[in-house]
């Protein structure tokens, strides 16, 4: 926890530092008024980065802590016990919450630092650690509620990812007059800052001046967002606490299971589970216990990540979500770039850069959550004293992450 901590702050001083140097080598600072403007500059710098990492880190921490539990066998225990559901849900969000809001608000003294060269005021300081706290607590518990509802971990991380990607496109849709210019008798612009993080940090670290963009009885759109965050919080851990003992019932789940795997061939089979093999013969292992063989490839591992449900049928959904995603964003390129003209092209390209990064964010999620579930499940320590080599195995966990995420690859390359 220390290093982190230390590890983050060291990274701001790193980046000002870094800053100032090309701000010196490029020209000479002649008086405080240039002082002022590094630290103005560096400070909208900083505040959104700060904001992307707040919000990334605070839902996988708060979905992991969850998935741990669950990949583990021991979330059902913890239901067995004397906590309420809203001393559960809570103590978990808030507990995976804690290292997060320490760690950023040990930033805070960088950005008082730079309060001493000028530029920033202390109130957009404040305002910006604000939003950023709102919203770590209203991606956190997005995070934890997809966690407690879904049981794979790939799962609750992909649509968490898609979930903020959507967020943060009505956000920039809002902000770009897409939906008109005023909704409600209010501007589009405030309401894109009072619906989005990206949007509310932006603001946040610009100098504070009574424009249009003032709320009535409020001053200021940033207290719209934190409002907005307060009751998305509210909301959403008020399901999480409604629902976390219906959705974690598993008796009913696991009798299904064992049906369709009886009765169908990719049906799901558990973290780390593999089908009964016999001795190699032909270059393929059989299933001799069941009515109906299942011819096994050479190397179990792949046939496995390829033939069956191992993710469970819900990663359909976000299969699904991504092709809208990209069909809406392919579009939006089209029509900014069907001039042909240089310029145009090159904003056409650019707005395809959010679904490259969300395809690697969902390729990095299926990759890692395909080795720690068997971790989890105690599942690789068996694995391991199978005739299975390394090389069928790491090579078998590839092909099974890219075949599984192959519209997330194929699809930007295309």
């Amino acid at each position: 926890m220390y290093i982190a901590r230390s590890a983050y702050v060291a990274g701001l001083l790193l980046l000002t530092c870094t800053a100032w140097l090309v701000l010196t080598g490029t020209q000479i600072v002649r008086d405080v008024g240039d002082l002022s403007r590094f630290s103005a500059l560096v400070f909208q710098i900083l505040a959104p980065l700060q904001l992307a990492l707040a919000v990334f880190f605070s839902a996988m921490f708060a979905a992991s802590a969850v998935a741990q539990e669950k990949d583990r066998k021991t979330f059902i225990l913890l239901l067995l016990t004397n906590l309420s559901s809203r001393e559960l849900v809570l103590g978990k969000l808030l507990a995976s919450l804690l290292n997060v809001l320490v760690m950023f608000l040990a930033g805070v003294p960088v950005f008082m630092l730079l309060a001493l060269l000028g530029g920033i005021s202390h109130g957009q300081i404040a305002r910006a650690t604000a939003v950023t706290a709102a919203s770590i607590l209203v991606c956190g518990s997005l995070g934890s509620t997809l966690a407690l509802w879904r049981e794979k971990t790939f799962q609750a991380l992909a649509m968490f990812v898609l979930i903020l990607v959507l967020w943060l496109g009505l956000g920039e849709m809002l902000a770009r007059g897409g939906l008109g210019d005023s909704i409600a008798g209010l501007s589009t612009r405030s309401w894109a800052i009072g619906i989005s993080p990206w949007q509310a940090i932006l603001e946040a670290a610009r100098p504070y001046v009574r424009t249009s963009l003032s709320v009535d009885k409020l001053g200021s759109p940033i207290y719209l967002f934190l409002i907005v965050a307060a009751g998305l919080a509210v909301l959403l851990n008020g399901v999480s606490v409604a629902f976390v003992r219906k959705w974690n019932t598993t008796s009913s789940e696991e009798r299904e299971t064992k049906q369709e795997q009886a009765a169908d061939p990719r049906a799901p089979l558990a973290a780390g589970e593999l089908p009964r093999m016999t001795a190699r013969a032909g270059g393929t292992r059989s299933v001799p216990d069941r009515p109906s063989h299942r011819e096994v490839w050479d190397n179990p591992v792949l046939w496995r990540e390829m033939r069956t449900w191992a993710y469970g049928r819900k990663v359909l959904i976000v299969k699904i979500t991504y092709l809208i995603l990209f069909a809406l964003a392919a579009a939006g390129a089209w029509n900014v770039a069907h001039g042909r003209e240089t310029i145009a092209m090159a904003q056409g390209a650019l707005a395809l850069l959010p679904m490259l990064l969300l395809s690697l964010v969902l390729v990095n999620a299926q990759a890692v959550t395909a080795l720690t579930a068997e971790r989890d499940a105690k599942a690789f320590d068996l694995l391991l004293v199978t005739d299975l080599t390394p090389k069928e195995f790491v090579f078998g966990k590839l092909g099974g992450i890219f075949y599984n995420a192959k519209e997330m690859v194929l699809l930007p390359m295309l």
